[in-house]
């Protein structure tokens, strides 16, 4: 199902479209068939493993403020999350070391395709931290809740409780897809999937 973006909305160049969407959704996939159509994503997650991959710009804070989650390649993922899933305190110290950053990240990709007619912020939690105060509307990548559970507990170090515990941090996909402009659907054919995003392209691309 896709949905026409909100009256009123202001063509201004580059047009900003947010992507978002709970995790296991299909975000990422959703995010390359943007790409392909020739738009420029920001990948939050991506600039996200980047500073704190090896020699990441973020990796001596984290290490400073979290001993021992670092190493040669850069933070280890699975150390962190230990500490910091399912303790807000942690996980707010987390975030002012990232978020500052990635925000940099994102206002250097904006300057760089400032003459383009649509771009995207690929943002896990652009509801929850308030990004979708900063895009001119918003696609919600979704699909049913068994494939979702299902795409991720197929992950490395995956456990129910540690998707229950993600889950919590998130939005209810029910939420998320009443406040979208468009929904796209993963847990149709790829085929479908990438006719919604052609649809939505199109719709910001000037005339």
């Amino acid at each position: 199902m896709t949905h026409y973006p909100r009256p009123g909305l202001r063509l201004r160049r580059p047009f900003i479209l947010g992507l978002t969407g709970s995790i296991g959704m299909g975000k990422s996939t959703a995010a390359a068939m943007f790409e392909r159509e020739g738009v420029p994503v920001f990948d939050a997650d991506a600039e996200v493993h980047r500073l704190q991959g090896p020699g990441g710009a973020l990796v001596a804070a984290i290490e400073a403020r979290f001993p021992g989650t670092t190493g040669p390649d850069g933070v280890d993922r699975q150390k962190l999350g230990a500490r910091v899933i399912g303790n807000g305190h942690e996980l707010g110290a987390l975030e002012a070391i990232v978020h500052p950053a990635v925000a940099k990240a994102q206002k250097r990709f904006l300057a760089r395709h400032r003459a383009r007619d649509v771009v995207v912020l690929d943002v896990p939690l652009l509801f929850e931290k308030g990004g979708w105060r900063k895009v001119g509307a918003i696609a919600v990548v979704s699909a049913p809740a068994w494939m979702q559970r299902k795409r991720v507990m197929r992950r490395p170090g995956m456990t129910m409780a540690k998707l229950k515990a993600i889950r919590r941090l998130q939005l209810p996909d029910r939420v998320k897809r009443s406040r979208a402009d468009f929904i796209i659907e993963t847990g149709r054919p790829k085929s479908e999937t990438r006719r919604q995003i052609r649809f939505i392209t199109s719709c910001f691309h000037a005339r």
